[in-house]
């Protein structure tokens, strides 16, 4: 039970870490942001990396809060039937949903974004929404990792539900 309770905290803080890095992306989003504003409008000089920048750092701060979101139970949810279930029958649709619907999609998408990661690095793909051309492999490793990382919190959730079910009581 001690090992568990470890692999589960070290998860938790995985999570937790990919949410503070994340954060830093947030910052970044609007720096630059601002500053393709101001120069475009107040200077009539406007750049040609912002764009890509802008999309790739608002990419992060979804995948890398995906499973930061999923540790706080912040993440969208349709409440009208789930709130008003008992915290037993909450677990067991907590259960239900993840095994039908959570892991199958997630691990389908995590396949699908290593494959997508390595043939970026293997070919040096980059993109092409503007004349910038940055680099995609690095944007492609974050998700696959970012996937890895939710699959890892939907496995925390997925034993804690199951011993709040079995035992009544929360594991931690």
């Amino acid at each position: 039970m001690a090992i568990l309770l470890k692999v589960l905290k070290i998860i938790d803080w995985l999570s937790e870490k990919a949410g503070a890095v994340g954060k830093w992306f947030a910052f970044l989003l609007v720096l630059v942001g601002s500053y393709d504003a101001i120069s475009r409008h107040f200077f009539n000089a406007p750049t040609i990396w912002a764009y890509d920048t802008l999309c790739i750092s608002g990419g992060v701060i979804y995948m890398l809060g995906a499973s930061y979101d999923y540790l706080h139970d912040a993440h969208t949810r349709v409440d009208l039937i789930y709130g008003n279930l008992s915290k037993r029958a909450q677990a067991i649709s907590d259960i239900v949903c993840s095994l039908f619907l959570f892991f199958p999609l997630m691990i389908f998408m995590l396949k699908l974004a290593i494959r997508w990661a390595v043939k970026a690095w293997q070919i040096h793909e980059v993109m092409f929404t503007s004349f910038w051309y940055p680099p995609a492999a690095p944007y492609r490793t974050v998700f696959a990792i970012s996937l890895f990382l939710l699959i890892l919190q939907g496995g925390a959730r997925l034993v804690r539900d199951f011993y709040f079910v079995i035992k009544g009581e929360t594991i931690d």
